[in-house]
């Protein structure tokens, strides 16, 4: 009895149908109702969610029709300030013809360069004179570099509206014969040198040699009269410039003449083709009324700068050696006479102008060898295989992109550039109608150059900082060679002429998120800038700005991701002006409202120029 008993009470109770049905139905009832509350959650967070965005959306709206409503006041507003840059060319226009005027009751005896007859009548003056010295012809050439280099500021500077194609073409042509003239003149008065070889002889060596140099020119003469073949190197007395020839000239009737140049006289020899007036820049044909004009003038006179820049000289060069004869492998040693290119060296390369191709005037790197450079003694050794001119080149585009920017008031009616690039930092100070290059960094190390401290008008500052090998003015090809963040033309004009309305108070920089928004678009760090306020940790707001409606972003410049939405308790408004009155004090406002004119065109200027929110 007790056995069986046991084994009866250890088996497991056994669940039936019923029960195991009941056990399902439940489950299922908990998933549903699991399933019921999810939804519901998610149905109360989506018309949470849709609530939102109705009240952000009637927000917005409300915010764009109250932009919409103010616009033509604030446009209004905009185009009193925006009076300053018509005025800005009124007193370039004046000081123009104030320029002639004194050009006039001067009567030193040089011609008007915009007066074809006395340009016309010099030049044949010039040319009916003979038998003159080097020493002539080299104080002579100061007059004509100085008249070439008024035709191209005349071409540069005068407005197009003011410059007929007949005085363009006329121009171009006074400068060609000016060059042309000059080179041959300095051909001939060489020669006449070397008839006077046997009486220049250096009593060590018995060759001639003759060092003849001026702040524009430096001439070096040799003329082999003894043909020793053991003479085959040759320097020149108190210079690192030098040559070594094969040992078939050393022996032969040769000389040999360097002509090293401060000017491109080289590629430069070339006619030049005539802009045409219809063509009209995309960014300034959008633009209305009076502000149409005016940014007109502006876009087309970088326009026509760039052109004649590219026509005058592709070639940023520092040194031109020309050598008259031709032969088989020539050594020479030179260094450079300015510092300009020896600092900026980067990727700095030679090249050779060969006859065979002399009727285009192509460079090329061809025929040259043995090339060493010597940074601490800053000398060049290299090699040829003819006679010809030889000249440094640096890549125009090598300060492009850049790597960031700032423009910061320093006083009234002054401010501060900085362009930093992978090699440089450039510092450029503008008051009034002029600049100056503050300062130079080449990878944080400060360099001295010849340029610092020259205050300059606009144009020749852009040509004087190109030709010594800082480079951070765009062209129109620009582009084809650089990586660009590239933006709507007309965005990019109404936002540097109205940065610049604001340049004497307010500071802008560079912000990484210009490069996510759209090219409609343009993003840009700005603060009102104080005195006394530390710059350390500046604090900087972020504003987007489309050409017709500036917003300030709630994201920061150290913010993770993109976005485009507003920040609280702001507006949108149509122009800069009004969107930084909003957090500006009105010490600020009153700055911006009584700026100098030629200030703000000056600023203006040269954001045009640099292009730094699409070359950033």
């Amino acid at each position: 009895m007790g056995p069986k008993a046991k084994k009866s009470g250890s088996k497991k109770k056994k669940v039936t149908k019923a029960e195991r049905l009941k056990l399902l139905q439940e489950e299922e009832e908990r998933r549903l109702k699991e399933e019921e509350e999810a939804r519901l959650k998610y149905e109360k967070e989506e018309m949470e969610r849709l609530e939102i965005q109705r009240i952000e959306k009637e927000k917005l709206n409300r915010l764009e029709a109250k932009d919409l409503e103010r616009k033509n006041e604030e446009l209004e507003e905009l185009y009193l300030l925006e009076r300053c840059f018509p005025e800005a060319e009124k007193l370039k226009q004046e000081t123009r013809m104030l320029s002639q005027w004194k050009h006039y009751i001067q009567c030193d005896g040089s011609p008007d360069p915009s007066i074809a007859q006395e340009m016309n009548t010099f030049i044949s003056l010039w040319k009916e004179k003979t038998n003159e010295t080097f020493e002539e012809v080299i104080e002579k050439s100061k007059v004509v570099l100085n008249l070439i280099e008024k035709l191209k500021f005349i071409l540069l500077e005068t407005p197009p509206c003011d410059l007929q194609d007949k005085n363009i073409i006329q121009y171009q042509e006074s400068i060609l014969q000016l060059q042309e003239l000059l080179h041959l003149k300095f051909n001939v008065a060489t020669e006449i040198l070397l008839r006077q070889a046997s009486t220049l002889a250096d009593l060590d060596s018995g060759n001639m040699e003759k060092v003849i140099k001026d702040e524009n020119v430096t001439l070096y003469v040799w003329a082999n009269l003894k043909k020793n073949p053991r003479h085959r190197s040759v320097r020149f007395s108190e210079t690192q410039i030098g040559f070594e020839i094969p040992r078939i000239l050393a022996t032969s009737d040769i000389a040999v003449r360097l002509l090293h140049t401060h000017y491109d006289h080289v590629s430069a020899l070339h006619p030049v083709s005539t802009p045409s007036k219809e063509h009209t820049s995309s960014v300034t044909e959008l633009v209305k009324d009076d502000v149409e004009n005016v940014e007109k003038a502006i876009s087309k006179e970088v326009e026509e700068e760039s052109k004649q820049q590219e026509k005058q000289s592709h070639l940023i060069q520092e040194e031109k050696l020309k050598v008259e004869e031709e032969q088989d492998d020539i050594e020479v040693k030179m260094s450079s006479a300015e510092e300009e290119s020896e600092a900026i060296k980067c990727e700095l390369e030679m090249k050779v102008l060969s006859e065979t191709v002399s009727a285009g005037k192509h460079w090329r790197t061809d025929g040259i060898s043995n090339v060493s450079y010597k940074p601490n003694e800053r000398l060049i050794t290299f090699s040829l295989d003819t006679f010809g001119p030889v000249t440094l080149i640096q890549d125009a585009h090598i300060n492009m992109p850049y790597q960031s920017w700032e423009l910061r008031p320093l006083d009234v009616n002054k401010v501060l550039l900085t362009v930093t690039t992978v090699f440089t930092e450039i510092q450029i100070q503008i008051k009034e109608n002029l600049c100056m290059l503050s300062s130079v960094k080449l990878k944080d190390k400060k360099h001295i150059s010849i340029l610092e401290g020259t205050w300059m008008t606009p144009i020749p500052f852009i040509i004087a900082l190109k030709e010594a090998g800082l480079n951070i003015f765009p062209t129109r090809y620009s582009h084809f060679y650089v990586v660009i963040n590239n933006k709507v033309p007309l965005v990019e004009v109404k936002a540097y002429r109205q940065m610049a309305l604001l340049s004497s108070t307010f500071a802008f920089g560079w912000s990484k998120w210009n490069l996510l928004c759209n090219s409609t678009k343009v993003v840009f760090k700005v603060r009102e800038h104080l005195p006394e306020e530390c710059t350390e940790n500046p604090n900087w707001a972020l504003l987007m700005f489309s050409g017709d409606r500036a917003q300030r972003l709630k994201i920061k410049e150290e913010s993770e991701a993109f976005s485009e939405a507003l920040k609280e308790e702001t507006e949108f408004h149509s122009t800069l002006y009004h969107m930084v009155r909003d957090f500006a004090s009105k010490e600020a406002m009153e700055k911006v409202r009584s700026s100098n004119c030629q200030f703000v065109n000056s600023v203006c200027h040269m954001l045009l120029s640099t292009r730094l929110l699409s070359y950033s």
